[in-house]
């Protein structure tokens, strides 16, 4: 395994993990900065941070526009996400590396959708944006340009990687299936329909879909917004039924903040099936006769 590929000071490997390769800490991430074949990509809920400042070299990906169809509710197609990495000046073989505010949630979901469309050089920058911001690491607001390249994505692997609504409603009774519910303890209870301080919106209903577990997101996450250890985790979902013999899908109000969990369970935990359902609650909370626990 190159010095690419390894995690620079070995704490990923340390605390357990099943891939502790998709995982790099600050330090890496500062001694890589120049390197040809990296390419920093900065993925935020706030989507304004980026031109405060960001990492030198890292380029901005916008989740209100880069990646999504404009106009169906879905993601940019195979060519479309073609074209966005050849943009940015990425190869197949180039290591993306991934981080951004919210303790890595749009990271997350970018590594999500990225390893759907079959990029499989990935890492996150554990602790995210904030993380670096603390450390006082060298910042700037100058975009970077790159030389446009000619990059080829597989076709979306959607079957064992992403949910949709049937997919869900078809396994309400399934003994085998697991679902998390990553949102907070008020939208699962149905006290609220959105994340907290976030106005009300995207669903006509509130609850949670029935049989779900309530396991919220920041559970994984230390602190300082780096992901708990292996065992930490193990005992954080096994004490809500949710272990490796399972199917598992995970959801949230629109998939970012259960790309998270996703991230969680199959990269440091090596969960063999679990999928993320995008389509969340702004879905499920709308759909007529859908069932809805409170």
């Amino acid at each position: 395994m190159s010095d690419i590929e390894t995690a620079a000071t070995g704490t990923s490997a340390a605390n357990g993990y099943a891939h502790p390769e998709v995982l790099v800490d600050t330090q890496w991430v500062a001694d890589h900065l120049n390197d040809a074949d990296i390419r920093l990509i900065e993925a935020d809920e706030d989507v304004l941070l980026y031109e405060i400042s960001h990492i030198p070299g890292a380029v901005k990906l916008d989740w209100h526009v880069d990646v999504q169809n404009p106009v169906e509710r879905d993601f940019v197609d195979q060519q479309g996400f073609e074209q966005l990495m050849s943009h940015w000046g990425i190869t197949n073989d180039t290591t993306i590396v991934l981080y951004g505010d919210r303790n890595n949630w749009y990271a997350c979901y970018t590594f999500w959708l990225f390893s759907m469309y079959g990029h499989s050089k990935l890492k996150i920058m554990n602790g995210g944006r904030t993380k670096w911001e603390e450390e006082k690491r060298p910042q700037t607001k100058e975009v970077p340009h790159y030389e446009a390249t000619t990059y080829h994505a597989q076709p979306a692997n959607e079957t064992s990687m992403r949910a949709f609504r049937d997919d869900v409603a078809s396994g309400l009774r399934n003994p085998g299936r697991r679902l998390i519910d990553v949102r907070s303890p008020q939208e699962y209870s149905g006290e609220l329909l959105h994340m907290v301080n976030y106005p009300q919106e995207g669903a006509q209903r509130s609850g949670h879909i029935p049989g779900a577990k309530s396991i919220p997101w920041a559970t994984a996450a230390n602190t300082d917004g780096t992901f708990k250890s292996a065992e930490e985790l193990r005992q954080i979902y096994g004490a809500k039924d949710i272990t490796p013999d399972k199917e598992v899908i995970t959801y949230c109000r629109i998939g970012e903040r259960s790309a998270h969990t996703w991230f969680a369970l199959t990269q440091l935990l090596g969960f063999p099936r679990v999928r993320n359902y995008d389509g969340s609650w702004t879905e499920w909370g709308s759909v007529v006769r859908a069932p809805i626990e409170k």
